[in-house]
């Protein structure tokens, strides 16, 4: 399943203080499963409470609403995967958040399932048994759609969409239409989510100069990477990192 699924986290917390929640853009797509009270969430996608969702990807955050205690799975899933997995594609779910219950069969049962486990690695691996259960046939996209987004992902959104197309032997309307397509964004949009999704991890890796970050995960200055944020995240990074990372310290150059 490496393809297919990234990775697997198993969350708790007790004591939660942040009242919302800002699901950010990202690469993949999520199923989510929450061992307590329902996922609670608003924004772009729309407003709803599910025991297990998907998430398809998107440009603006999801607001979620937090309870005080908060256990569950969370999985990401590469978007050329969705497919083989839950039998749609990655563009079917773009921008959308779509009740797990609504695929049916072991997926829709996963949440009862997952419930009963004892302990994470119980959890895991009643995953391992559903999801490899379904990848037994892949429905692989193109090569070409494959390449072109490994390519996207190791430049970490810088690669040009024109350079793609051609090392893929397409033309960029037609690299761009089939790209869109398979996941629901186009190319320069995946590419932005891309470069926003180093500079959160950069910050969550305890980098302080928003200018630094902002060279470091491919926009042109400060400013680029600020309205970039807001546009993607809907609040400033500073505003970000004071509700989602508080221990994070930041440092900044004198206005002049």
């Amino acid at each position: 399943m490496r393809p297919l699924v990234t990775r697997y986290i198993g969350y708790a917390q007790e004591n939660v203080t942040l009242a919302v929640h800002r699901g950010l853009p990202s690469r993949h797509v999520t199923l989510i499963i929450s061992l307590e009270q329902p996922v609670r969430f608003t924004g772009e996608p729309g407003e709803g409470a599910l025991q297990g969702l998907v998430g398809g990807l998107h440009t603006a955050p999801a607001l979620i609403t937090q309870d005080r205690v908060q256990r569950g799975l969370h999985l990401e899933l590469d978007p050329f995967g969705v497919r083989t997995l839950l039998g749609v594609t990655a563009a079917e779910l773009s921008g959308h958040i779509v009740d797990l219950a609504d695929f049916g069969g072991d997926l829709a049962s996963l949440p009862a399932r997952l419930a009963e486990a004892s302990d994470w690695q119980s959890c895991f691996a009643i995953l391992d048994d559903v999801l490899v259960a379904r990848a037994v046939e892949p429905a692989s996209p193109p090569p070409e759609l494959g390449e072109a987004w490994r390519l996207m992902r190791h430049s970490g959104g810088r690669a040009r969409v024109a350079d793609l197309a051609g090392e893929v032997g397409w033309s960029r309307r037609h690299f761009g239409e089939r790209f869109r397509a398979e996941i629901g964004l186009a190319p320069k949009q995946a590419s932005r989510v891309l470069r926003f999704e180093r500079a959160g991890h950069l910050l969550r890796g305890g980098l302080r100069d928003l200018a630094e970050v902002a060279v470091e995960a491919g926009f042109y200055d400060q400013a680029h990477l600020s309205n970039e944020w807001r546009a993607l995240a809907g609040c400033s990074p500073r505003t970000w990192i004071a509700e989602e990372l508080p221990f994070l310290e930041l440092t900044e150059e004198p206005a002049y």
